[in-house]
């Protein structure tokens, strides 16, 4: 099944826009993992559990596992999310960006090592950067206008009478969606760039990280880049799930949370 006919599923499935990121960091974890064999794997464990059938996507961020040495713990986290809920789709954080042989090398570990349906990419090296991401099949997720303030820097520089981010989404949906299944991630910190980009791309789905912790307006999110059967989002929120406790309660109250972030990310009429 490819990336879009699996995000579908996911949101038939979970009637639910919402994507919770696993970003762990032990320094944060309940004192009930302090020092305990397999703690990264055992809390993101109990939070996918917990929180699983509340959630169209999860979002492992390879970067807070690589650093702990940690990658074959997230190979277990990922084969888990894959067998015990098959519904759910699965999205590599990783913003790859290179080319050749080095982006084959990125995307065999993406779809191979970690089984994901899909990969975040930088979109900066053009097209032939990412299509050794389509020859294994997977979906592709360019950085579009991300969530941080610095995004400006780069992403609203005028290029040919639109700014860079509506540059990228343009190529994205008319050249890259030529090569294979594409999204584009647009931070809920700017649901204007947000609208405006949803106008360009078509019904292509887009992952919006920056609500919780980052103070992005999910029902804005909404409003500004669903599609008109109310879909076509994966609403990312990541620390203010997965650390909603430091207790011994730390899953139940990331499922209270999320429980929360769905709602407050559901569409009208769902």
């Amino acid at each position: 099944m490819g990336f879009h006919a699996q995000l579908e599923r996911s949101w038939t499935t979970s009637n639910s826009l919402l994507c919770v990121g696993l970003d762990p960091d032990p320094a944060r974890f309940p004192a009930l993992l302090d020092g305990a064999p397999d703690a990264i794997y055992r809390f993101c464990v109990a939070i996918v559990d917990a929180t699983a059938d509340l959630v169209c996507a999860f979002k492992p961020q390879i970067a807070y596992f690589a650093s702990q040495r940690a990658e074959e713990p997230l190979e277990r986290i990922c084969t888990y999310i894959r067998e015990q809920y098959p519904d759910v789709t699965l999205v590599l954080d990783a913003k790859r960006g290179d080319i050749g042989s080095t982006a084959e090398h990125y995307a065999r570990e993406a779809f191979g090592r970690y089984g994901a349906h899909a990969v975040t990419v930088n979109p900066y090296l053009g097209t032939d950067s990412a299509l050794p991401y389509f020859e294994h099949e997977g979906g592709v997720i360019a950085l579009c206008r991300t969530s941080n303030p610095g995004g400006d820097d780069l992403q609203n520089l005028d290029c040919g009478g639109e700014p860079l981010f509506v540059r990228t989404a343009r190529m994205v949906a008319e050249q890259w969606s030529q090569h294979g299944e594409c999204g584009l991630v647009v931070g809920a910190t700017y649901p204007g760039e947000l609208e405006r980009v949803r106008g360009v791309v078509g019904d292509l789905p887009i992952l919006v990280p920056g609500i919780g912790a980052q103070g992005g307006d999910p029902a804005a999110a909404v409003k500004a880049g669903a599609r008109d059967d109310g879909r076509g989002l994966m609403i990312s929120s990541s620390r203010a799930v997965l650390y909603a406790s430091n207790g011994d309660d730390f899953a139940e109250a990331a499922r209270r949370t999320a429980i929360e972030s769905r709602l407050a990310t559901l569409p009208a009429g769902w």
